[in-house]
């Protein structure tokens, strides 16, 4: 099997937090320009899976490529991981912004730390992002004085400024208030219209079914379904995933009701 033109390959990955097995020999790949929601409740190994995407986390075993290279090797060196994380962009649940930092700097730092940009490039750069977010007239304010939804955008916007070539969405909507969800939603669903390769493990169902290409079922670290959002979503084979759906959408309505 050809996997030079996949942008992520994982096969047979495990991963455990002392006796807790966590990841149970996951095997897939996430093509370039596609867009793969995975889904699954809490405790399934869906954050962990991400965050062994751009070693956060270390695997235990298997074989993980990232653009083709290999980062399940245990010799993996700093200068491997700098390159890594400038491919990977990475956005989580809370947001993860320098508090005593404004928007500008914020988005600023990386690129002229990582990327050796120059201050005048680098602001150009976040300006350019800033805009696309929605967000150039917050460039000045600390992230104090942004509501949640502002605080993602803006995370979104640093990831960006590193022109990465997958990004990682880890929860991205599950701290905000209901109000400031579509906000965010938004920006990812205009990333996916250009063509960004992206993981996003969510409870949005929606989005899942509107942007994503393909939808991972996840349950006690391995992977019980994947297909089609309209397959997986619309037409569940397992009943692992029927009770998963049937109680997400029984949270739903308890919400809007």
């Amino acid at each position: 099997m050809d996997n030079s033109s996949s942008a992520i390959v994982f096969e047979n990955i495990e991963k455990s937090y002392g006796s807790l097995k966590v990841l149970k020999g996951i095997t897939g790949k996430i093509e370039r320009g596609e867009v793969v929601a995975v889904i699954g409740a809490s405790g399934c190994g869906k954050s962990t899976l991400l965050r062994c995407f751009n070693r956060l986390e270390a695997i235990d075993s298997g074989r993980l490529l990232v653009n083709n290279v290999d980062v399940s090797q245990p010799n993996f060196s700093n200068r491997q991981l700098r390159q890594l994380r400038t491919q990977v962009g990475m956005v989580f649940q809370q947001f993860n912004l320098f508090p005593h930092l404004s928007v500008l700097e914020n988005l600023t730092l990386a690129p002229r730390q990582v990327l050796g940009k120059s201050a005048k490039e680098s602001a150009q750069l976040a300006g350019l992002y800033l805009e696309k977010v929605g967000l150039f007239d917050k460039a000045s304010a600390y992230p104090e004085q942004l509501s949640g939804g502002q605080k993602q955008r803006v995370a979104i916007a640093r990831s960006l400024c590193m022109n990465p070539q997958v990004m990682l969405f880890d929860e991205p909507t599950s701290a905000l208030d209901p109000e400031l969800v579509g906000e965010v939603l938004q920006v990812m669903q205009q990333l996916a219209a250009e063509g960004m390769t992206m993981v996003v493990v969510t409870h949005e169902m929606q989005f899942a079914r509107e942007v994503a290409h393909r939808v991972i079922f996840l349950d006690q670290g391995v992977v019980v379904e994947q297909g089609s959002p309209h397959q997986v979503l619309s037409h569940p084979e397992s009943d692992r995933l029927r009770t998963f759906l049937s109680r997400l959408n029984a949270k739903e309505l308890d919400v809007t009701g």
